[in-house]
């Protein structure tokens, strides 16, 4: 199952994340059956050459750096980093690709999982300046921020945003009641986050505090009921 596919910054490659291996199933108990990719197996990342015409070359499959690899974000006005989040991996990390489409991986930084595992770390917003990572937990109903220096990941705020909670009709793999936040928007001055809560039926944009990483809660409007799966703005 993939979960992204982005073409590098020079238009050579595209990088696709597999979350599962296998197709999901269901134990005799009724818990989820879940063969998550690079866990332990490192093939989560997989990478096609895109050839002069727009045709996909042969596929080679990489170490994506954790479990369950969800979303990829290549940094502003770079042309080799990219991020990368890690829905059972419970954290993000810093990879590089070279000319040749091979992959390094930096470390792992996760953020705090004493509410369960997997957090379910999904969706990647990055500032202007490359400075600031906000990540998703849609496991949680909250939002990480990372600071980025020197290509090096250190938690910021875990949470940054006060939890959302959901309805109670919906609960995540860790067996918490979520309120399914999906996708997100920084606009482009860094100074306001827009994060969906499907299964809270909002839409809640926060101010962004680019020092302490932390966001403060400006307003909500109403949407249809665990629909929304897509935000993008201008």
């Amino acid at each position: 199952m993939s979960t992204q596919a982005v073409l590098s910054p020079d238009g050579r490659f595209l990088l696709v994340d597999i979350l599962f291996d296998a197709r999901p199933a269901v134990n005799p108990d009724g818990s989820p059956n879940l063969v998550v990719a690079n866990a332990p197996d490192p093939d989560g990342l997989v990478i096609f050459p895109v050839r002069d015409d727009g045709a996909l070359g042969e596929a080679s499959f990489a170490n994506a750096g954790g479990a369950g690899p969800f979303y990829i974000a290549f940094l502003n006005r770079s042309r080799d980093t990219f991020l990368n989040g890690f829905a059972v991996g419970d954290g993000v990390l810093v990879s590089r690709i070279n000319g040749e489409g091979r992959v390094t991986d930096g470390p792992l930084a996760p953020i705090d999982t004493a509410l369960g595992k997997p957090s379910e770390l999904c969706w990647l917003q990055v500032t202007s300046d490359n400075s600031l990572v906000l990540a998703t937990n849609f496991g949680y109903g909250t939002v990480s921020t990372y600071r980025l220096v020197d290509g090096r990941l250190s938690l910021l705020q875990d949470p940054a945003n006060n939890a959302i909670p959901g309805d109670g009709t919906f609960r995540a793999v860790n067996g918490l009641v979520s309120s399914g936040p999906s996708d997100s928007w920084l606009t482009p001055d860094d100074q306001y986050f827009y994060q969906i809560f499907g299964n809270a039926q909002v839409l809640v944009s926060y101010h962004l505090n680019k020092t302490s990483g932390r966001l403060t809660e400006i307003g909500r409007n109403p949407i249809p009921y665990n629909s929304p799966q897509g935000l993008a703005g201008f």
